[in-house]
């Protein structure tokens, strides 16, 4: 067998090399000629797996590591009987700590309180889910916006994107890409969407650059009608729109769901199913050792700040988003080589909170977030 794999996959070299032949590939370059004889494609979103790249080829199965999957034409690989796999909720607990991250350091910056504001989360999924609990912690009031599921579920625990676009102070996205259909999603956030938008403060994207309208938003940024964009996720990726960049809060190389703990997430889900699909006998896989945080041990003194303070400064001690906005800015052409590069940084769950002066509901709240505390 014959397996290609995308070379910034972490823990994956030396997991296949006993079953197969691999070969590695910046997931960009990979070409029909790297896939004529092989057996199996992990990938990430920087391969476009369609008719151009898979005809004529011997590819019969494609694991991406990650949880979208619109880089995938899954009619054509119907078609040519070729089975494919993504990583559902892999990272949605790295994107969970960069929201946290984002709406802090915004809340700092802007010396807005976060308790008084009202959120609007739009895709509740594996991502969305862990946002509103977050949020709610920092005693927002949260607003859930996914029509799939309140048609699935019932309309009880969600609102139409109306009452969003009337009462929410800030928006957070986080639906898939659907070019078309009931639930289209490419260009949701355009000029008309932001100009309904009643209280427009914060807009959030971290799912897909494309699910925003570039120049619509960029546009209501010069006018003042939204105050502030953080943005992750980019049209035309890896050619960014500089113009844009310079409007936004915090501008982030598509790095929100990069976690060490996501990557590796990612990584297992996608062995495994390779293992499963071929009988490698590798279905329960794990990768030997997860690097450390650098400073693991947080100090936290209670004494004389509030619980939002509180909560955000352990938020804050994980993880600074400016770091990454400032690498960005510095060189937005070298955007693929910051994502391929990317620091260590671990979630909340590998951080213990050493608490002094500390109220036990303050405490909990902690602890829901992930952290260990003692």
């Amino acid at each position: 067998m014959k397996f290609v794999i995308d070379d910034k996959i972490p823990y994956i070299r030396g997991v296949l090399e006993a079953y197969a032949n691999v070969k590695y590939i910046p997931g960009s370059k990979i070409t029909r000629n790297d896939l004529m004889d092989s057996d199996g494609l992990i990938i990430r979103t920087r391969t476009h797996c369609d008719s151009h790249l898979l005809e004529g080829t011997t590819v019969k199965y494609i694991a991406t590591a990650t949880i979208g999957f619109d880089h995938i034409d899954t009619e054509y690989c119907r078609q040519a009987g070729i089975e494919w796999t993504n990583a559902p909720g892999c990272n949605a607990e790295s994107v969970n700590q960069y929201i946290a991250s984002a709406l802090t350091h915004w809340s700092a910056e802007r010396k807005i309180l976060l308790k008084a504001k009202t959120i609007g989360i739009i895709g509740v999924g594996n991502v969305g889910s862990k946002v509103a609990r977050t949020a709610s912690i920092l005693g927002m009031n949260v607003l859930l916006n996914d029509p799939p599921r309140a048609r699935k579920e019932g309309p009880e625990n969600f609102v139409e994107l109306k009452q969003i676009l009337e009462e929410a102070d800030i928006i957070s996205l986080h639906v898939p890409l659907n070019l078309k259909g009931r639930d289209k999603t490419y260009h949701m956030a355009d000029n008309e969407f932001i100009n309904t938008w009643k209280k427009p403060i914060l807009l959030i994207n971290t799912c897909r650059g494309e699910v925003m309208e570039t120049r619509g938003v960029k546009k209501t940024l010069e006018a003042g009608a939204i105050k502030d964009c953080i943005v992750d996720c980019w049209e035309n990726e890896p050619n960014i729109d500089i113009d844009f960049l310079d409007k936004c809060l915090i501008g982030t190389p598509h790095i929100a769901g990069y976690s060490r703990d996501g990557k590796a997430n990612g990584t297992v889900q996608c062995v495994q199913a390779i293992s499963r699909n071929f009988n490698l006998g590798l279905d329960s896989w794990q990768p030997d050792e997860i690097e450390s945080p650098y400073f693991p041990i947080i100090l936290l003194n209670g004494e004389g700040m509030d619980q939002e303070t509180l909560i955000s400064t352990a938020i804050q001690s994980t993880y600074v988003i400016q770091h990454d906005d400032d690498a960005l800015r510095a060189v937005p052409a070298n955007f693929e080589k910051l994502r391929g590069e990317y620091p260590v940084r671990r979630e909340f769950h590998a951080f213990t909170l050493k608490t002094r002066n500390i109220d036990e509901q303050t405490l909990q709240k902690l602890r829901i977030l992930g952290f260990t505390v003692e």
